[in-house]
């Protein structure tokens, strides 16, 4: 008998008296604590949300069809038409959006938020932290430390804004013509675009599908001339001096416009989410710029990595729910009323998106899913007992 035998023959297996009692699959554990996605590099381009792979195996298929002189075969919405199963979903988000963009201002009045008048930092709580992590231009002087000012809802809410096309597979937006549109919300351009119809910002409807050939288009129904504009965008849809526009709530409906703006928060995420899964949203592999539409625009604004080997123009590929509508991580405060976070104790602390941070500070209660993010169940020890801890 060899030596690994013999280990083999000797050693016990233990089994668990309980088990297959009361366990919980893989996918519905929930763990004690998670980190946040890392920091992309800015110095390098996005990685694809759908595999390089997947794109190229996808583009050989079509230009097969193409060297056939076959039609590619299209379904709604990529043929022009609407999702009629989304257009609810549609109105649903942009409701959602006015209910947050309200509660959210409300709330502002109530739970204070500062903002870093050097880098893009906020926090949620009633003194800024002193966590050393400033990136701003005259961070060195100061330590790394920031330097705190009140926050308004745009630092909050982060504006993501589009071109609003009123026909998506139109001619494109150049560079020479881009004042000719109007920028708005990238979640109201996409209701828009899956069937909410809006006076200020009317959208061409086809009843005739658009016709392919790889990637050429063979019929789409002629270029129709868009119509005067009827004016700006809706206030309710807008976060501009939203906490102007909305008074300061009473002590005792604090805690539900809390509620009522968690939801509504988690109401948009959901349908924009479903929204993006039919409807094509671009976004540049370089910056922040999103484009709602089948190809993106050709302006050339793009001042990231390398964009002068682009010529300003925007590296276009499919954006992600988290592009269209930001979480905004911001480090979550336990006790908004006891002492600053410090850096040395940085690691103990979890994170939240900003509109959760502030609903959950107004009396909201913490959805199960932050919870690990959040590091609930993490007692944050003394500055002296933290170097004791491995």
């Amino acid at each position: 008998m060899g030596v690994g035998e013999f280990k083999m023959s000797r050693i016990p297996v233990l089994r668990s008296p309980y088990r297959g009692r009361n366990t919980l699959k893989k996918h519905e554990i929930i763990p004690q604590n998670t980190d946040l996605p890392p920091a992309l590099p800015k110095k390098k381009k996005k990685p694809y949300p759908v595999p390089l792979k997947k794109i190229q195996q996808a583009a050989r298929a079509d230009k097969k069809l193409a060297e056939m002189g076959i039609e590619k075969p299209l379904e709604p919405p990529k043929n022009g038409l609407l999702a009629q199963d989304l257009i609810p979903v549609a109105y649903q988000v942009l409701d959602s959006w006015k209910v947050l963009i309200k509660g959210l201002a409300q709330l502002m009045h109530v739970v204070p938020v500062h903002a870093c008048s050097e880098c893009s930092e906020i926090h949620v709580g009633l003194i800024g932290h002193d966590i050393q992590d400033c990136r701003g231009t005259t961070s060195g002087a100061r330590r790394s430390h920031h330097l705190w000012i009140k926050a308004s809802i745009n630092d909050v809410l982060i504006p993501i804004e589009s071109y609003h096309m009123f026909d998506p597979f139109g001619r494109r937006i150049k560079h020479e013509t881009r004042f000719n549109y109007d920028r708005i919300p990238a979640v109201v351009e996409l209701c828009i675009q899956a069937g909410v119809e809006l006076q200020e910002y009317p959208s061409r409807r086809r009843t005739e599908p658009i016709r392919m050939i790889g990637r050429k288009v063979i019929e789409m129904g002629g270029i129709v001339e868009e119509p005067p504009l009827c004016g700006s965008l809706v206030a309710e849809l807008d976060t501009h001096s939203a906490s102007g526009r909305f008074p300061p709530p009473s002590k005792e409906e604090v805690p539900a416009v809390a509620r009522e703006t968690l939801f509504a928060y988690e109401r948009v995420k959901w349908g924009v989410r479903k929204l993006m899964r039919k409807y094509t949203v671009k976004a540049c592999g370089y910056c922040s710029e999103v484009h709602v539409g089948p190809w993106g625009h050709n302006a050339k604004l793009c001042g990231e990595f390398k964009h002068q080997w682009r010529d300003g123009k925007h590296g276009w590929q499919d954006a992600t729910v988290d592009e269209v509508f930001p979480p905004n991580y911001v480090w979550h405060v336990e006790d908004p009323t006891g002492p600053a976070l410090t850096s040395g104790l940085k690691r103990f602390y979890g994170k939240a998106p900003a509109v959760v941070e502030v609903c959950v500070q107004a009396g909201a209660s913490v959805p199960e899913k932050y919870k690990p993010m959040m590091r609930l169940d993490i007692v944050v020890p003394e500055d002296e007992e933290a170097r004791l801890i491995a």
